[in-house]
């Protein structure tokens, strides 16, 4: 049974990271797209017919940054949400030019729970 009508696309490139993510945003509802790269995430951007809500996606990965990601994602889908995941700490984040000032960023490790509440969180916010 879904709770949550909402589609996120999940983007992080260490599989067991993506398999946990997939797995706790699942139990809680929501459909979700995976992607293990920038790339990937992009051509499921493009070719998706229905909506995506919500990109969730790794700082730091090979070839293309989450900020990078999300810029180009949000460039075809202009309502898309931007949820931030990190292993690197604090402010660190932001300083490293990492993802832009005000971003939503959850830090690694996080439960299920930190995820599900920090995803509804960033859906819920207007606009």
């Amino acid at each position: 049974m879904r709770i949550n009508a909402e589609t996120i696309l999940l983007v992080e490139d260490e599989s067991e990271v993506r398999t946990l993510a997939r797995e706790f945003l699942e139990e809680h509802g929501f459909r979700v797209l995976v992607a293990p790269s920038g790339s990937v995430a992009l051509d499921l951007v493009e070719r998706e017919e229905g909506p995506i809500h919500l990109l969730v996606t790794d700082v730091v990965m090979p070839h293309m940054s989450g900020a990078e990601l999300a810029n180009r994602a949000t460039a075809v889908r202009p309502s898309l949400k931007v949820l931030y995941m990190s292993g690197l700490m604090g402010k660190t984040v932001v300083y490293e030019g990492a993802v832009v000032p005000g971003a939503v960023v959850l830090h690694k490790p996080f439960t299920a729970e930190d995820l599900a509440r920090k995803v509804r969180e960033v859906l819920d916010e207007p606009g």
